[in-house]
């Protein structure tokens, strides 16, 4: 049964309660009723004061945007605690090694460009170079 066989004033309902989010917790606990509160918005209109109470205010929306940021920072502090310190050491210490080791290669690479430079003004291109003592 789709919005097509409610009656007009039945949908404007809906989307007003949704505006008032506060309204289904009335409901849930048993302090309203549907038919009341339909009644209510129907004689009273949904400009009235009686129902910013009901609404979600923009505070609140920020503050549950906060609480998750909040959750999500207790997460990680969660993760970290749980993290073993020194296996997680001896992964930067593996990473620092292999750093290291690709610099070295580098170093090496570039010195031999250096070198080969300088070979090439003296002479040959030896891989090698020899001296006569």
């Amino acid at each position: 049964m789709g919005n097509r066989s409610l009656h007009p004033s039945i949908v404007e309902f809906k989307e007003f309660v949704k505006e008032h989010p506060k309204l289904i917790q009335e409901v849930r606990k048993g302090n309203k009723n549907w038919q009341e509160l339909y009644e209510d918005w129907y004689l009273l209109g949904e400009k009235d004061n009686s129902w910013s109470p009901y609404k979600e205010k923009d505070n609140e929306k920020e503050n549950s945007e906060g609480k998750s940021k909040k959750d999500f920072m207790s997460q990680i502090f969660s993760t970290i605690k749980k993290t073993d310190m020194n296996q997680f050491q001896q992964q930067i210490s593996n990473v620092g090694n292999a750093i290291s080791t690709i610099q070295s290669v580098i170093h090496q690479f570039q010195g031999n460009k250096a070198g080969n430079t300088n070979q090439g003004s003296s002479g040959g291109n030896q891989p090698f170079s020899f001296r006569k003592d």
